[in-house]
């Protein structure tokens, strides 16, 4: 029985899990630094604050509130989880949580994020950061931390999961981040791509983008710590789309 199991067992019927465990419960990405943080407990109203070595109390001031239950253990509803974990995370970590949340997931929307957010609230400001940098249909949290890069290196902010066909709409494959106009895609490439039909499957996929006209640029973990290089070839495949497109411009 793990912890938070444990802590379950004795929950009153007006507590429960919540903050950045209960986002855990619903299979949500955290940082590793919290891989053995205490569990978090809320009490409703008026109830007795839960006084345990391995607790983290908290109290919610309304009155009939109901959590849900996930593998029986009545936790914070997914957005309400999301702006409880802002005093906890970063902005970057607290959009990486979001875009899990409203991705293929499909626990919440952006608009129940917006919802969760207790105006003037001490993490209201950096919740509502967080939001305006959500987007739906990331499938992983290595695709939020490129996007919020490349945004914050100055790139246009790229789409994210785009379908990829050719002249004659033919499927070629799905780019992580793409700017579609200038048919540049930027593609994370994590450890399961190691795998060698996974390779093999993404160099059809490469060079069917190539022969399309298309700049595919790789990323890996490694290009997250120290991303200058990653940058620079990225810098330089939007100057090409500059002078081709004067080019064509000048024919």
């Amino acid at each position: 029985m793990t912890v938070v199991e444990a802590i379950a067992v004795v929950l009153r019927s007006d507590q429960f899990v919540s903050h950045t465990t209960a986002a855990r419960l619903w299979g949500a990405p955290l940082p590793a630094r919290l891989d053995d943080e205490l569990v978090h407990v809320t009490a409703i109203g008026t109830a007795p604050i839960m006084r345990r070595p391995q607790v983290i109390p908290h109290r919610l001031r309304i009155e009939g509130f109901r959590p849900e239950l996930v593998r029986g253990i009545p936790v914070s509803p997914p957005a309400r989880a999301w702006f409880e974990s802002a005093s906890l995370l970063t902005v970057v970590e607290l959009v990486v949580l979001g875009d899990h949340l409203v991705g293929p997931s499909g626990l919440a929307t952006i608009d129940g994020l917006a919802a969760a957010i207790v105006a003037g609230s001490r993490s209201a400001r950096r919740a509502r950061a967080a939001l305006d940098r959500v987007r739906t249909g990331v499938e992983s949290p290595m695709e939020t931390r490129l996007r919020l890069g490349v945004v914050d290196a100055g790139f246009p902010e790229p789409e994210v999961n785009v379908d990829v066909v050719d002249d004659c709409g033919s499927f070629l494959g799905r780019a992580d981040l793409a700017w579609p106009t200038l048919r540049i895609a930027l593609e994370y490439d994590g450890d399961h791509h190691r795998d060698r039909r996974t390779f093999q499957h993404d160099q059809r996929r490469s060079n069917g983008f190539a022969v399309n006209g298309w700049i595919v640029i790789h990323a890996t973990s490694a290009d997250t710590g120290r991303p200058a290089v990653l940058f620079e070839r990225l810098r330089q495949a939007f100057v090409q789309r500059q002078v081709e497109g004067r080019a064509r411009r000048a024919a």
